[in-house]
């Protein structure tokens, strides 16, 4: 607390001043109060003590411009002539804030990619990620012959494979503009020019989120991991679909807790057929 020249109404005392109160050092009267943070709303830790100026939203990846559009608001209270006057301003902002038809495919692909990652529930570092991975795919002329919905699907997936995220390829077509052969077209571009660091998925990432949608309780979901690290340690899960393998785990794990569970159900929440859960099942049974 600062020290003040006032003095308290109650015993002349010295007052002491601080963020939110003005205290009598002697009686401990309260003089004032005052909740208003009057401070910025924003610190710059890396020239904190010279530079002290608000500024707007963080830098962002997943905008053509980074993030420092400009945008022209709209107002009810104007009328008339200003009405009409401010509307063509804001139709030649818009217009000029592309200036290149590789920026116009930027702009609808990394709104594509926010609509996927917000459908599939991911985070915002993989929909920064994918962005960027799109921008390296542009750079490396990638996108000759093929259509954007199917490269923002597959750098996407492609993100979500390189950072450990399990999210099925038929979950990605399901909410993608593009078929399975458009985003395999584009995966395989990305994966052959750009070297992508994918590796093969493990099948318990997607235990949580299957066990979530079957209704499964906790120890079902504990053994399952039991049974994927048992199926590991005998080179069951190599050359299988991991996704298969995770329902076949999560079948075995229900019929051992007596929990009703079909394997259809397995099935269907996996997206693989009953036969490849049914494989699985069998082998670690054995």
């Amino acid at each position: 607390m600062a020290t003040t020249t006032q003095s308290c109404p109650e015993c002349q005392g010295r007052l002491r001043e601080g963020d939110r109160e003005t205290v009598c050092g002697d009686c401990g009267l309260v003089v004032a109060e005052d909740n208003i943070d009057r401070g910025p709303e924003w610190r710059s830790f890396a020239d904190d003590e010279t530079d002290r100026e608000r500024t707007g939203a963080p830098l962002t990846r997943s905008r053509h411009d980074r993030g420092l559009t400009t945008e022209i608001g709209r107002s009810t209270r104007l009328k008339g002539r200003k009405r009409r006057r401010f509307a063509r301003m804001r139709r030649q902002h818009n217009r000029a804030q592309i200036k290149s038809k590789a920026e116009r495919n930027r702009v609808y692909a990394f709104g594509e990619i926010r609509r996927l990652v917000s459908a599939l529930n991911l985070t915002d570092h993989v929909r920064d990620q994918a962005c960027v991975l799109f921008e390296s795919a542009q750079h490396e002329d990638l996108l000759r012959g093929r259509s954007i919905e199917g490269f923002t699907a597959a750098v996407v997936y492609a993100t979500c494979r390189t950072v450990s995220v399990s999210r099925t390829l038929d979950e990605v077509v399901e909410t993608a503009r593009a078929s399975e052969d458009e985003l395999t077209a584009a995966y395989d571009a990305l994966n052959r020019q750009l070297g992508l660091p994918t590796g093969p998925i493990d099948p318990a990432e997607y235990l949580p989120r299957f066990a979530s949608r079957l209704d499964l309780p906790q120890a079902v979901e504990r053994r399952a991991t039991d049974l994927v690290d048992a199926a590991r340690e005998a080179g069951i899960v190599s050359g299988r679909d991991p996704s298969g393998v995770a329902a076949g785990c999560l079948y075995l794990a229900a019929q051992e807790r007596d929990c009703d569970l079909t394997q259809s159900e397995a099935a269907e929440t996996a997206g693989v057929t009953p036969v490849t859960l049914r494989s699985t099942y069998q082998e670690l049974r054995e």
